[in-house]
C-alpha cells in the first residue's frame, strides 16, 4: 500500500507524521520482501527515507557525506546499513556466530559495535535483507525498533548480573522494557527516538545522564529494613544540543519500574507540541523550550499511574566519581571462581571472522556468554579464574586488546563519512590513525581520558562529554576542501557531569594530533599534585587551553551551524 499523496506544500515533520499515520512498518515486512524479489528500484521512496528505519535499517551513504549531497544530506547508495538490537547488550555465541556468518556473506566482512551495545552491518542489497531478517529471528534477534521514532535498545550494565558491586541485578528489567516497548504497535509512533537505559551498576556505565528515560538503583532503609529501588532521570540527549537528563525526585520501588517507564513513554507519546519540528521533536525539550521541572513531570507520571511514589532526595544518591566506565580488563565476578574479561574493540570495528573466533573463544574459556558495552566493547564472562590468562592472550591475537592505553580505551568514533549520509568528515579510520599517534607521541599518558570523534553536529560519536571531543567539519587548506576537526573539551558524566566546552579552535584532520600533544603535554607541565585531565580542564579558560591547542595565542572562531537537516534523520544512536 502507498502512502497517502502529499499535500501541495508540507513541512519535513508533517512529511513523517503523515507517513507514520499511514502505516505500522512493522505490519508491512511483506512488502519488502516484494521489493527483496523485484529489485533495489522497486523500493518506494517512503521506504527508503523513513519506513526502514523502523526495522533497523538505513540506506547508506556514498562515501562523500552531507557535502556531496544538498540540504544538509548525502546522495544514498543501492546499498542498506543494519542495526541489531541487542537489550542490555547480552549476547551468546550462537548468536554471535550467526551475526558472524551474516558478516561475511552479506556486509562484505565488517560490522561495528555501537554506542547503544549493537552490532550493525553495512553493504546489504535489497535481495539480503529478508535473509538477514529471518536468520535474525530464527536465534531469537531482531533490527526491529533499533531506528525510527520508537523505542530504542534498552542499554544496561554489561556485568549486570555478574558485578559484585552492583545494588541489583537490573538486566531482567531492561529486557523486560526491551520485549514489552520495543516494536510494541502501541509505541510505534513516538514523536522522535526514544531511547532508555536501566542499571544497577554502580558505575553507572549505561550512560543514564543522556538517555531519554533512565533508571538508576538507590538504596534506602525504611524502619530499619534496607530496600533496593531506583530513581528516574528523564531528558537526557546528545545532538545539536546536548542536555543533562533530569532527575526526577521520587523513589521507584521494584515493582513499580516498568509502569514508570512505560508511563513515561505515554507522556512523551502524547506531546504533540513535539511533534512539529524533527530538530526539536527528543522529551528533552519539554525542559528545554516548554517549561516542565522535574517537579510538574512527577505529577504528570503520578497521574498517569493513578499513584503517587515515594520521595527521594538527590541526597541519597551515589553518584560514581572520575572512574573507568567500560570494564575492560579482567575482573571478579560475584559467581565464585568465575571473572569477567573485557577487550577493547578500537573504534567498535571487527569482521566477520572476528566475530566467529570471539564466539569460539567465549565457548572455549566461558560458557558461551558475551556482553557488549555502550564504549563499543565487548566481554566474554564466566571465565574460570584459570583461564583468564589464556583468554587474554587469545584475544590480543585476533586483534582485542585487554591491556590497552588510555588513548586506545577511550576511543570512541561514529560512523562517519564512510557510511553516513549526513557526516562532514571521515571517522573510523581517522580515529585509529589518531589513537595510535597519540600513543607514539605520550607512550606513558598516565590518565583516563574519553577522546570521541564525531563526524558532524549531531554528536552520534558522543563528543559533548568526552574530555576531548571533536566534531567534524571541512575547511580550505592548500586550495583544498579537506576534513577538520572543531574542539569541544572537558565533558564528563557521574558526580562532574557537563557538556563539554567548545573551544573556538578548530584544526584540519592531520593537524589533529600536533594539536591535542600540545594540549596534553600543556596539562602534565602545568597540573597539580593528583589533578586529573577533568580537573585541569574545568580550571583552565578556554584561551588558555586554546594557545596549547594552536601552539600560540589566536582568536576564537565560531563553530559551524548545523547543516540544514541536522537531527532529522542521524543514524547515530
Amino acid at each position: 500500500m502507498n502512502a497517502p499523496a502529499a499535500p501541495a506544500k508540507e513541512t519535513k515533520a508533517q512529511k513523517v507524521e503523515r507517513l507514520k499515520l499511514a502505516k505500522n512498518p512493522w505490519e508491512a515486512w511483506s512488502e519488502v520482501r516484494d521489493f527483496a524479489r523485484e529489485g533495489r528500484e522497486a523500493v518506494l521512496p517512503e521506504w527508503a527515507g523513513t519506513y526502514f528505519k523502523w526495522w533497523g535499517i538505513y540506506t547508506q551513504g556514498d562515501g562523500v557525506g552531507a557535502t556531496g549531497g544538498v540540504g544538509g544530506e548525502g546522495k544514498a547508495t543501492e546499498y542498506f546499513m543494519m542495526r541489531i538490537g541487542l537489550p542490555n547488550g547480552i549476547l551468546t555465541s550462537a548468536q554471535l556466530r550467526v551475526i558472524g556468518d551474516l558478516t561475511k556473506k552479506y556486509a562484505r566482512n565488517l560490522a561495528d559495535i555501537t554506542t547503544r551495545q549493537n552490532i550493525q552491518l553495512h553493504w546489504l542489497t535489497i535481495e539480503a535483507l529478508p535473509e538477514v531478517v529471518d536468520a535474525l529471528t530464527a536465534v531469537g534477534l531482531s533490527p526491529k525498533g533499533a531506528c525510527g521514532d520508537v523505542v530504542r535498545n534498552v542499554t544496561g550494565c554489561p556485568l549486570a548480573g555478574l558485578d559484585g558491586h552492583e545494588l541489583i541485578d537490573a538486566s531482567p528489567l531492561a529486557v523486560e522494557i526491551a520485549h514489552k516497548l520495543t516494536a510494541n504497535p502501541e509505541f510505534y509512533n513516538l514523536p522522535r527516538k526514544f531511547k532508555i537505559s536501566v542499571t544497577g551498576c554502580s558505575h553507572w556505565c549505561s550512560y543514564p545522564e543522556i538517555n531519554d528515560v533512565a533508571l538508576t538503583a538507590i538504596k534506602r532503609n525504611v524502619d530499619g529494613r534496607e530496600e533496593i529501588g531506583y530513581t528516574l532521570r528523564v531528558g537526557g540527549g546528545l545532538s545539536t544540543e546536548p542536555h543533562l537528563a533530569v532527575r526526577i525526585p521520587a523513589f521507584i520501588r521494584q515493582d513499580q519500574a516498568y509502569a514508570a517507564v512505560h508511563a513515561t513513554t505515554e507522556i512523551f507519546r502524547e506531546q504533540t507540541e513535539l511533534r512539529e519540528n524533527r530538530t526539536r521533536a527528543r522529551i528533552k525539550y519539554l525542559f528545554m523550550r516548554f517549561g516542565w521541572t522535574a517537579e510538574s513531570f512527577l505529577a504528570a507520571l503520578e497521574e498517569k499511574l493513578g499513584y503517587k511514589l515515594d520521595s527521594s532526595p538527590t541526597s541519597e544518591d551515589v553518584i560514581p566519581d572520575d572512574i573507568y566506565r567500560d570494564h575492560i580488563g579482567v575482573a571478579p565476578q560475584r559467581q565464585p571462581g568465575l571473572s569477567s574479561v573485557g577487550a577493547s574493540v578500537l573504534r567498535g570495528r571487527l569482521s566477520g571472522d572476528q566475530l566467529l573466533q570471539l564466539a569460539e573463544l567465549a565457548d572455549q574459556y566461558g560458557n558461551g556468554e558475551l556482553r557488549t558495552t555502550i564504549m563499543q566493547n565487548i566481554l566474554i564472562v564466566n571465565v574460570p579464574n584459570a583461564k583468564t590468562a589464556g583468554l587474554v592472550v587469545a584475544l590480543n591475537s585476533i586483534g582485542f586488546q585487554v591491556d590497552v592505553s588510555a588513548f586506545w580505551r577511550g576511543a570512541i568514533a561514529c560512523t562517519g563519512t564512510e557510511f553516513c549520509k549526513l557526516a562532514i568528515a571521515e571517522t573510523k579510520g581517522f580515529s585509529k590513525w589518531l589513537v595510535s599517534e597519540m600513543e607514539e607521541r605520550l607512550p606513558g599518558f598516565d590518565q583516563q581520558i574519553k577522546l570521541h570523534v564525531t563526524g558532524c553536529t549531531n554528536s552520534c560519536g558522543q563528543h559533548w562529554i568526552a574530555d576531548i571531543g571533536l566534531e567534524g567539519k571541512k575547511i580550505k587548506k592548500n586550495g583544498q576542501l579537506v576534513d577538520a576537526f572543531y574542539f569541544c573539551v572537558g565533558g564528563a558524566v557521574g558526580k562532574f557531569a557537563r557538556t563539554a566546552r567548545p573551544l573556538g579552535f578548530r584544526a584540519a584532520a592531520d593537524e589533529v594530533p600536533d594539536a591535542i600533544e600540545r594540549l596534553l603535554r600543556g596539562y602534565l607541565a602545568d597540573r597539580q599534585p593528583d589533578e586529573d585531565l577533568r580537573s585541569y580542564f574545568a580550571r583552565s579558560d578556554d584561551g588558555t587551553l586554546r594557545a596549547q591547542l594552536a601552539g600560540a595565542v589566536i582568536d576564537p572562531v565560531e563553530r559551524d551551524a548545523p547543516p540544514v537537516g541536522a537531527g532529522r534523520h542521524a543514524p547515530g544512536e
